[in-house]
């Protein structure tokens, strides 16, 4: 089992977490405004790297989201970081 570093609660279990996107990703603005692709680009398409990528992920157990370093190749995570002002 992999272990997560949560940056308000420390080490935990994957299964404790939920994957919440790209690092970045913002939602588009506007609503009805928004094209269709880019409503689609928003919600399907992924940068899928391989190797380093910044994601952010939400522990379940005390609900807070944060930021994480985890490289796709080996799954190596670094510890999670607190969202800062403003990141989604």
């Amino acid at each position: 089992m992999q272990i997560f570093s949560c940056p308000f609660c420390g080490p935990r279990p994957e299964y404790e977490f939920h994957f919440g996107g790209d690092l970045g990703n913002h939602r588009p603005e506007g609503f009805d405004a928004v094209p269709d692709q880019k409503w689609a680009d928003y919600l399907y398409f992924r940068n899928n790297p391989k190797g380093m990528a910044r994601e952010v992920w939400m522990h379940l157990t005390c609900g807070e989201m944060f930021s994480m370093t985890r490289d796709t190749v080996t799954m190596e995570a670094a510890p999670g970081e607190a969202l800062a002002e403003g990141q989604p």
